[in-house]
Parts: structure tokens; sequence; C-alpha cells
């Protein structure tokens, strides 16, 4: 059935007048009354008759007048993508792959608020095994977070945060007897973070510059793993600034600028373009999105818009 024949019918079991439907459906009263008598041909009922110098439904028109509402409405929030979306009714599991770094810091939060409003959404975090893949573009991954790079071309993305890499310690390391220069912190033994078994990168570049050389005595594929060594050991290893304070005090741990012209580190998130207008994709990123920005036991982070 045609839906602007649904539209008349609603009109014109609202208005109970044929001259008031036509006002509303923005016609004539001429071609109203012609919808009408269509409508009563194809429902085999008069629908209104004269009552007086008004109208009355009949029976039948009661019996529609609700249904039909209710119809229109279904119809409206198909061809409106999201207008009747309701979180609560949302049945899915999204999958983020993210750091470990990351993950620890936001998953809590992100659990909480992603059960209070939709209680039959799952997410499934993956390690960054995928990255710089065809993961976004073949459906593996909702959602990949973190610094991005290597994306397809049509891969869409948001700018989350602005962020600094810190040095960590345990509290009673050497370093913190004194001044921590480039010297002294090239000093120090080193613990690699790298999924891949790299031992240089942006450090080693910088300190490269100033003439200096550090030594990695030990490579991680976890800033977890690197955390926690650096907790029983006289190694340090780097995170995050402003990240996971409250943890970071509890393992017996310190941070401590790095003194080297660092370039900033912006964490954001990326998804394919089939899934932009997606209600319940687009409600899963902004909880995401709020879980970046405020994350457990985390100091105030910069939003970039």
């Amino acid at each position: 059935m045609d839906l602007n024949l649904l539209r008349a019918l609603d009109a014109l079991l609202q208005e109970n007048s044929v001259t008031r439907a036509a006002e509303r459906l923005g016609t004539s009263p001429a071609a109203a009354s012609r919808t009408l008598a269509r409508l009563r041909r194809a429902v085999g009922d008069p629908l209104l008759v004269r009552a007086g110098q008004g109208m009355v439904p009949t029976p039948r028109a009661l019996e529609l007048r609700q249904e039909v509402g209710v119809l229109l409405r279904h119809c409206d929030n198909v061809l409106r993508p999201g207008a009747g979306f309701d979180a609560v009714h949302l049945q899915r599991t999204f999958t983020v792959q993210a750091a470990d770094l990351l993950l620890t810091g936001l998953a809590g939060v992100l659990t909480d608020q992603v059960h209070a409003e939709a209680p039959h959404v799952d997410v499934v975090f993956l390690p960054e095994a995928l990255e710089g893949g065809p993961a976004l573009r073949q459906g593996w991954v909702d959602v990949e977070l973190g610094v991005l790079g290597n994306l397809d071309p049509e891969i869409r993305t948001q700018q989350l945060t602005r962020t600094t890499l810190v040095g960590i310690a345990r509290s009673g390391h050497p370093l913190f007897g004194g001044r921590i220069d480039a010297r002294r912190f090239a000093e120090a033994d080193h613990i690699g973070i790298s999924r891949l078994g790299k031992r240089l990168g942006p450090i080693d570049s910088a300190l490269a510059e100033l003439g200096l050389r550090r030594r990695v005595a030990v490579v991680v594929p976890s800033h977890t793993s690197a955390m926690m060594l650096a907790r029983d050991t006289d190694l340090v290893a780097l995170t995050l600034a402003d990240w996971l304070p409250d943890t970071t005090s509890a393992l017996g741990l310190r941070t401590f600028p790095i003194p080297l012209d660092l370039a900033p580190l912006d964490l954001g998130m990326a998804w394919h373009p089939r899934n932009s207008s997606d209600p319940g994709h687009r409600w899963f990123r902004d909880r995401l999105a709020a879980a970046v920005l405020a994350p457990s036991g985390t100091g105030t982070t910069t939003v970039r818009r």
C-alpha cells in the first residue's frame, strides 16, 4: 500500500473531518475527499459517516485509528535510520582493538556504562595484532583505538585526546635521587615494549641527536608486563602521562617526565564508513570516546575536536 495513503488515513481518522485532514496533509478538500473514497474501497468500510454538520468514525475506523498510528511510526523509524533507536533493546557484540594500557584504563568505565544503558550488549577487546591490516574493512573489528596509522583510505577517524609519554620506575629507583636529565635517563637500563620485538624507537632517535644511547635490556610485548617488571627491578619503562595514577601508586611505581624533545601522541578511534550512520555503532562510539576521556583513576585529558 502507498505510504501516503496510510498518512491520509491517519489524518482522516484523527481529524474526523475531510477539510481539517486536507489542511493537515497540505492538500485540497477535494483531493482529501477522493482519497477517502479510495480508502473506503480498499478497507470495505465507510470509515467516516455524516452526522449533522460533522462526521463520525465507524467502529472499524476506531479499530484502525491506533493501529495505523503505530504502523506509521514504525515506517518512519525505517525511513529515518536511528530515529527510534533505544540502546536498551540493542542485542549486539562490539569488537575493539586497543593496546593493553588503554584497555586497562577504560574497560571498567566502558562496560559499566554500556551495561547500564544496553544490558544485552557485549564487548570483545582484541590486541593490536590486526593493526595496519584489513580488520576494519573486513568487519573483524568494529573500532580501532589508539595511535592511528596505516589505515585503509576509506576509514573514518576521530581524534580523541593528545597525551605524552613519561618514564615509569619503582619509587625507590636511584633515578629519583637527583634531577633526571637526558644523560641519567640514558644511563638507566630500559624495558622496550613491542609486539614485534623492536628495540629502537623515537626515544633512541632523540637520544642519538644528543650523542647519547640507552641500553634496552629487556623487550616485552605489552605495557602491563613492562609495569610489572619495572615494579620488581631497577629497569625503566614508558607509559602515558596521567594515565592510571591510582594503579601506578598501588604498584609502588612513580612516573617522571622524559627529558627529551618528543612529539605528543594523538589518541583516536577509527571505524569503517559502512558503520558511520548505524545508530547502534554510533552510540557505542560515543560511549567509547567518553571512556577514553574519563577513564578509571585518570587525571584531566585534552579533548581534540
